[in-house]
This record gives structure tokens, sequence and C-alpha cells, in this order.
């Protein structure tokens, strides 16, 4: 008994140690990278390896009112992808959808104005990138569209019929062609199988059942204690205030929740169990298909499934946060580092933790 209490205390001691150095090295990296504040986490499916908070809510206010907390959201961009793939997965088990679902079966009544080319795009074809839409990943794509009115489920709604009287990405032989805007015609599948809009499904699935913590928009948007997105202006590191109109309401669906790093951790270890073959909130085989059910991209996560490895990830960025998440199915682990930075030395950081991450955990 006295032997196999020293080796706990030795192993206690040893993995105190190594988390300790991991926390200084990420400290190190996010000062030199110019990261006001980082999030990290390595986890398995029901056990947290190592997790840190660490740095500042702002660049330019470096207080104790400021300091980074564990309960601080961060902006997931479009990691928010695989939770509206969670929410079509919850759907479609509960036979409200499918994923060969045609968008025209919805919405009959919209056939006349549609440009021939997507009559028959389904719900997968949209989730997966695969249904040719425009992206709409920059802003000069936004500042284009007509004035949209209504709650944002109805301006949506009127993004998604213009989007679909118009003409397709050219034709081209790439595996998917990445579009935030299909996620929102996606939605507005959902909604309509559903009858709740986008924000009530979020809030019934991730709020209600699961009881995670979550935000719809920036972290800072109603409480300006939370972190601040950040980016270049004149080449200086500038905090996005919370009265920004920069908005992303008519893409929420593909890019625009924040949480905290633990209850995002929860959400991962969620799929990470799901593809480990047990079920949960949802089937093992439905988790699945949303990692591995299409080639390159599946519904909300691209995929490697060669020469031995099995690998998803995503990484999502609005411009002023960077999320990165990777599950390496086989060796059961997961990792995320989230930023309020996406500045290109900021992005070298995160991937420099990354690697001393996967080193410390995997070795």
């Amino acid at each position: 008994m006295k032997k196999l209490f020293a080796v706990f205390i030795l192993c206690f001691v040893f993995f105190t140690s190594e988390a300790q150095k991991l926390k200084d090295f990420a400290d190190s990296v996010r000062i030199a990278s110019e990261i006001p504040e980082i999030t990290y986490a390595a986890f398995t499916s029901d056990s947290i390896l190592v997790a840190n908070t660490l740095g500042y809510h702002r660049a330019d206010l470096k207080n104790e009112e400021g300091k980074a907390k564990p309960t601080d959201f961060f902006h997931l961009g479009s990691n928010t992808k695989a939770i509206t793939g969670f929410i079509a997965g919850y759907l479609t088990e509960q036979k409200k959808i499918s994923w060969t679902t045609k968008f025209y079966e919805l919405f009959p009544e919209w056939k006349a104005t549609a440009n021939p080319v997507y009559l028959n795009i389904t719900l997968a074809d949209l989730l997966s990138h695969r249904a040719r839409i425009k992206p709409y990943n920059s802003g000069a794509e936004f500042q284009t569209l007509p004035k949209f009115t209504g709650t944002k489920s109805e301006q949506r709604k009127e993004f998604a019929k213009y989007l679909l009287s118009h003409d397709p990405v050219g034709a081209n032989d790439q595996p998917y062609n990445y579009s935030n805007a299909g996620y929102s015609i996606a939605a507005l599948m959902l909604e309509k199988a559903s009858g709740k809009t986008w924000e009530a499904m979020i809030d019934e699935v991730l709020g209600k059942k699961l009881k995670l913590s979550y935000k719809i928009g920036w972290p800072n948007r109603n409480d300006e204690n939370q972190p601040w997105g950040h980016w270049l202006e004149n080449n200086v590191l500038t905090p996005l205030p919370s009265s920004t109109s920069y908005n992303l309401n008519l893409i929420e669906p593909a890019g625009d929740i924040s949480m905290p790093l633990a209850d995002y951790v929860k959400f991962i270890q969620l799929n990470l169990s799901g593809l480990k073959g047990k079920d949960n909130f949802l089937k093992a085989t439905t988790y699945n298909y949303l990692h591995y059910g299409l080639d390159k991209y599946a519904i909300g996560w691209l995929n490697v499934s060669e020469s031995g490895k099995r690998l998803t990830e995503h990484a999502g960025s609005a411009g002023t946060f960077y999320a990165y998440t990777l599950i390496n199915k086989d060796k059961n682990i997961a990792y995320i580092i989230i930023a309020n930075s996406a500045t290109e030395k900021a992005l070298k950081g995160i991937f420099a933790l990354l690697e001393k991450l996967i080193k410390s955990t995997e070795s």
C-alpha cells in the first residue's frame, strides 16, 4: 500500500510539473505572439489532461479586473459549424429531417425563382459545402447584398432566397467549396423541420438539454468584462468594442457562438466519446457520420482517414478570435486552443503551442 501511495505521489508531482511547464510555455508563446488572452486544453473523452486560460481580456488594459478567468467566453467562429451539424444530427435522429432531404421539398414555393443548379441540393450537401453556394467568407461579399429586414431568422430567410436565385460557385474539381452562406440555408431547413428558430434550437440543445454555457455573438457584446476580439489597425493590435457595427447575423449558424473553455470541452468530449462507439446525447453512428460521413469535409468537420490515422479538425475565425480543435479518434484525445487575436503572428504561436501539447500528452 505504501509503495502504491508513493507511486501515486510521484505521478502527481510529475504531471503537476509538466502542466506548469506547459503553462509557462503557453504564456511565453502568448506574449511573443502578441496574443492578449489564450485558452487551451488537452483531454480524453472522460478526463481533462491539462487546461488553462492566460493573459488579459484586452491588449490595452492589463489590470486585475481584466485578467483572464477560467469562465471567460471565447468566440468559436467557424467551429460553430460543428454545433449546427450537431443540431442537424439531433433532428435526423428525431426523424424530423434526413441528410438527404432536398431543400425544395421543404420550400416548393421557392422553385419558381430558383437557379436550376440548386433544385436537388440536400441538407448534407449544404452542411458539407457541396451545394456550390457562394462562400460569403469576407466582408466585401456582404457589402454587395440588399438590405434585409426583420428578425435575424427572417433576415437569413431572405438571404437564402437571394442566394438561391443567383449564380453558384463555378463548376470545378474541388471535393467541396467552403461556404458560410450554405450553413444559413441549412439552418433554414432545420428551422422549417423543427418549427423553431436556429437560436431556439441552440438554446434547447446546448442550454437546456446539455446544460452548457454559451452566447451568440462576441463575448463582450453584453459584458465588457469578457475577452475582446482584436485585429490590426495601422499595424497596431486593437481591441474591438461591443458597439462595433461588425456583426455576423446573416451567417450566425456558420460562425457566431461563444463558449467558455470548460463548456466547449464538454461538447467536444461528447463527440470524442461518440467516435469511440458510445451512444450519448446522439448515437455513435450519428457522430461517425458528422465526422467521417463524407470524404475530406463531412458535417462541420474536416477529416483525415488514411494510413492508420483518423483525425478530425476545424478552425474558426471571424478575424478577431482564432479557434482550433483537433480530435484524434484512435488515441482518444482532443485539443482546443482559442485566442482573442487572429493575426499571422498569433496563428504561428497557436500552432507552436499545439505542437507542444501533442508532444507533451502523446509521448
